[in-house]
């Protein structure tokens, strides 16, 4: 796994001309992001943060889709238990 980790990244650097270290500095960025819009739309979706808040942290595009997502399970679990 860590070899095949390097080689990407060797693959990126080269393709895109840039040091290993900040494909390594980008792919953390933007891994921390996908995490911490994770978190922030889980806490929305528990209830443990208003909208609003949501909006603020990750935008409004990403509520409504998480919104929808959830819709999408509940009916499909509501479609399961009644079939």
């Amino acid at each position: 796994m860590a070899a095949e980790i390097s080689d990407r990244v060797r693959e990126i650097a080269e393709a895109r001309d840039l040091p290993e270290s900040e494909v390594f500095e980008r792919a953390l960025e933007r891994g921390l992001e996908d995490l911490w819009e994770g978190l922030v739309l889980k806490k929305y979706l528990d209830g443990e943060i208003e909208r609003e808040e949501a909006i603020e942290q990750v935008g409004r595009t990403k509520v409504e889709r998480a919104e929808r997502e959830q819709e999408i399970v509940a009916e499909d679990v509501d479609w399961g238990l009644n079939a």
